[in-house]
Order: structure tokens, then sequence, then C-alpha cells
């Protein structure tokens, strides 16, 4: 799969990205993926986290979580005491694109969040001339739109599962709500005969991947949350690389007001406008629930090892966007450029290893995010992780 985030940027920037590389390397990358050399496969241990745990969250920006006292104060808090960037971003809308990205380097050309499948394919969803669509300040061009609308939503490209595995670590991805291991389920649960989307295949990135679908091993690996992570956390059995979806209501996404009323959790609807302050209280406590469950293990105790608490775009109040978001046009059928990014997100990095708070301000995104750990990790890149112009890093959050 080609890089669209990558082509779809100006003549100007894929020049200055070719210099980036050469001066910092001293050659210019020939293929979109690189392999960890023997050598750095081999100092893994002497560098980086022993665990990286990414906590994925939904739909809100910055200024609406970090400071939120009366919604998020726990949030807030972590804020306070640990790392943050204040410069991060979405790389695109809508948010499967965006988990997309987060482990594959790539958010694969689309702009829908539509269900995985090798006949899928889906018209944008966002970015397109509409009723509700012109707060974002940015469109797709016609050529974006036709090469979307033609994309199966099953990718043959790499991820980070393909990295870590090369490199001999582990990996888990932990979904709430999930059935049971591997399930193809578009939502769940069912609940008296209604489908309650608690459970969101666009939050599980690691179903659109042909060479993890196709595995049984590697799908045993994407577990439901319940008693999963708990438990790998009490046996010490938990893996180096561990992914987590809440559920959408606590991740702050929120579902329809008759579902969460038949679930008992009427502060997950939607409301009918203004902030969603039930759906941020519950995220607040269940992150509070997850991060706490974490930092009281033995493994954390023991262990050089950090949290990811990431959100993976804004409630679509703008379209500002990180190092590696694609560009569009300012206009419908225009031709002015206008970047096509996700917004402002929350990024909140907790280490094991606690040191004084650190603030960065670098421009980045999910790209950056990803890019940190395979340099941490000497893991080799993906795609956009293999320019410092479409993703950069900032490993000093990771550090005390």
């Amino acid at each position: 799969m080609r890089s669209f985030s990558v082509l779809n940027r100006r003549a100007g920037a894929v020049v200055a990205a070719v210099t980036a590389a050469v001066a910092l390397t001293g050659t210019v990358a020939v293929a979109a993926t690189a392999s960890p050399s023997a050598s750095n496969a081999g100092s893994n241990a002497a560098s980086g986290p022993d665990h990286v745990f990414v906590i994925m969250m939904e739909n809100h920006g910055r200024d609406q979580i970090i400071g939120n006292t009366a919604d998020a104060p726990y949030i807030t808090s972590l804020a306070e005491r640990y790392n943050t960037d204040s410069n991060y971003h979405g790389v695109t809308h809508p948010s499967l694109t965006n988990y997309l990205a987060a482990i594959s380097g790539d958010f694969q050309g689309i702009w829908d969040d539509c269900k995985a499948g090798t006949t899928v394919k889906c018209a944008p969803e966002e970015f397109i001339p509409g009723p509700g669509e012109d707060q974002l300040g940015a469109f797709l061009t016609p050529a974006q739109v036709a090469s979307s609308t033609a994309t199966p939503h099953m990718f043959s490209g790499r991820t980070i599962v393909d990295q870590l595995e090369e490199s001999g670590k582990t990996w888990k991805a932990y979904m709430e709500n999930l059935p049971q291991a591997g399930s193809n389920v578009e939502f769940a649960p069912v609940v008296q005969g209604k489908t309650v989307k608690l459970y969101a295949q666009k939050h599980n990135p690691f179903m659109y991947f042909s060479d993890i679908v196709n595995s049984p091993e590697r799908l045993q690996k994407i577990v439901p949350l319940e008693n999963n992570l708990a438990n790998d956390l009490k046996t010490g059995s938990v893996p180096d690389f561990v992914w987590v979806s809440p559920n959408q209501c606590h991740d702050m996404h929120g579902i329809s007001p008759s579902s969460a009323a038949l679930i008992g959790e009427p502060q997950c609807g939607y409301p009918a406008s203004g902030l969603d302050h039930g759906a941020i209280q519950m995220g607040d406590a269940y992150v509070k629930q997850q991060v706490s469950q974490i930092m009281d293990s033995e493994t954390w105790k023991t262990t050089k090892s950090s949290i990811v608490l990431v959100w993976d775009e804004n409630d679509y109040s703008g379209s500002s966007g990180g190092p590696g978001s694609p560009v569009g046009v300012s206009t419908p059928n225009g031709t002015t450029p206008a970047v096509l990014g996700g917004g402002d997100a929350p990024f909140i990095v907790i280490n094991s290893a606690e040191g004084p708070h650190k603030t960065s301000g670098k421009l980045a995104d999910h790209y950056t995010m990803l890019s940190t750990i395979q340099h941490m990790w000497h893991l080799g890149c993906l795609a956009n992780t293999c320019s410092p112009t479409t993703s950069g890093t900032f490993e000093e959050l990771f550090r005390p």
C-alpha cells in the first residue's frame, strides 16, 4: 500500500523531507519500510522502556480535557505531574484513519469509519461539501475522493506488529467489549435484541491488516479487555507492547441516547448540544481505574515502563494537523492547499522512572508517537515514520 499522506503533500514538502533525510543520515531512503539491524536488535534491552502501554481515547481537543477540572480532574492531574506535548494532533479525520496511522505509519488514504473487509469500499465521510462539513475549512481533491472511494478496507502493508515480532518483542491488543479473541464483529454487544455500539471495530486497527487477520496466532493476541489485562498484570505476563481501546462510553466517544439508556448509562449518550460532560466524566473515571491498575502492578513497580494516554482526534472543531497530515484544498474543487488534519488532541506520557514534569511544544501526531516507539526499540520505520519531516520523535517525554 502506497503512503497517501506522503503522496498528497506538496512538492516542496517532499523535497524538504528528502533534504532532511540526507542531512540526518547521509543517504536517501529508497523504501517505505526498514528493518532493525542485528546490532540494534541486540541493544533493545539496553534502551527504551521495557513496556509501553498505549491507551487510545476519543474525539476531544486538548483544552476540553486538560484543565477541565470539573469533568476531567484526574487526567488534568496527570498532565500537570507527568509529560505532555501541547502541539499534538490527529493525522486526519475521522477516527479509523488515526488508528491505522498509529500502528502502520499510514492512514491508508481513506476518510471513513467503515468496517474491515476485502470487498468493503466507502466514499469519504469527511472533508467533503455538505451540511456540517464546512467548519473544517478544508476539502478533498477529486483525485483523493476517487482514490479513497476505490480502496478496499483490508490493507496489505506492514505494521508495528511485524516489527515487534521480528525484534523478539511481544504484543497484545486489549479491546473492551470485544466478544472473544480475534472476533471480526463490527459492533458489540447485543442487548435486548439491539446492537449497542460499545465495542467498535473502527477502534481496532489490527483487524484491517491482512497479515494479522489471516494469522490465527496473531488473532489470539487481540483479546477482550475484561479480565485479560488485569490477569496479565497480576501474573507478570504483560507483553512488551500493550494497546488498549476502551469502549465508546469509556473512551469519551459516547453512544446514542437510546443505547445509553438501554444499558443504564445515560451520561454516555450524545448531548443535544454543547460539550459532552457526561462522556468526559466517564472517561476520566475509567482512565483513573485503568492507569491505577497498571501503576499498582509489580510489572510497573519493577520495570522501566511508560503509559501513553492519547486522543485520536478532536471534536471536528478544526482541521489543524501534525507533520504527516495529508493536504487537500481550501475550497471544493479549488487549488489553494489546505491541511486535512485531525485537530489538536491531548497527549500524556507517564513513566515508571519518574522525573521532573516536561512539556514539549513540538508539532506532533500519531506518526510521531509511532516513530518514537520505533526509535526507542530500534524497530526500523514504516511509511511516514521513515522521514523526520512527516513524523519526528519526542523520546525525551519517555525519559526521567
